[in-house]
């Protein structure tokens, strides 16, 4: 079966090697060389994450077993990618998140460490955790449950407790934490409805629900549940509108529709 995105992006990279032929050698490695898009996916996760402790061979193995043991891991990560390039205005090309996007690539590292968490391979995927924090700023615990067609804008300083839930759809942008109250055990994290927006640098913290097609305000701390389609801000969040679009496909951060 044709996989149209995949022969997409290798004809973006096949124009952009003639637009910059210092980087031909780059490209061909990076994207040209391989014969799919979680190939070339692997290739790029390995050569960032990789290091003397565990190679970048033995982490490829790694994450191309996960793409073939579950291949919800591929059909998610498509949509991760395409929802950079349907919703960022800096992404006008599909390779861009493949090569150079480090919350596409933190995310997918955490795909292939959700996996490995769920068959019980708990060492590896915490490993692969504190390689992806350590490396892109982002630290999310491998037993998070994310949907599809999430994007993480910008990435640096994202922390994401075990126990949260994001649906499908959901877009957020730097220094976002979905974490705990206090010591508590259990399920203590945020659960993220469908349609979400979380803008920059906003604070969810215990276990409550932000509900589909909400908005939570920049600089926010949310320690209460959301109802749905409704804007929040503030410092602690309150009520400050309605919704009646999908902001996160909107990536419209400001307070007042339109």
């Amino acid at each position: 079966m044709t996989d149209t995105l995949w022969r997409q992006i290798k004809d973006e990279v096949v124009q952009a090697s003639a637009e910059e032929p210092s980087l031909s050698g780059y490209f061909h490695a990076a994207v040209l060389s391989h014969p799919s898009l979680e190939s070339a996916l692997a290739y790029a996760l390995a050569s960032l994450l990789g290091n003397q402790v565990v190679s970048a061979l033995a982490l490829h193995q790694v994450i191309e077993e996960g793409f073939a043991a579950d291949a919800t891991i591929g059909q998610k990560m498509r949509r991760d990618l395409m929802a950079h390039f349907d919703r960022d205005p800096a992404c006008n090309r599909r390779y861009i998140p493949l090569l150079y996007f480090k919350g596409f690539h933190a995310l997918q590292a955490h795909r292939i460490g959700h996996w490995l968490w769920q068959q019980g391979r708990r060492n590896m995927a915490l490993y692969l955790q504190g390689r992806v924090s350590e490396i892109f700023a982002v630290d999310i615990h491998p037993a998070v449950i994310i949907g599809g067609g999430l994007m993480i804008d910008h990435a640096t300083g994202i922390v994401i407790g075990e126990t949260a839930v994001i649906d499908e759809d959901v877009s957020m942008l730097h220094g976002v934490t979905l974490g705990g109250t206090g010591h508590e055990r259990g399920d203590r994290h945020p659960k993220i409805k469908r349609g979400v927006l979380i803008a920059v640098g906003a604070k969810i913290l215990g276990n409550i629900t932000v509900g589909e097609g909400a908005k939570i305000g920049a600089g926010s701390l949310v320690l209460k549940s959301v109802d749905p389609h409704t804007t929040v801000a503030g410092v602690p969040a309150v009520a400050v509108g309605k919704l009646h679009s999908i902001p996160a496909l909107d990536m419209d951060q400001t307070l007042t529709e339109g």
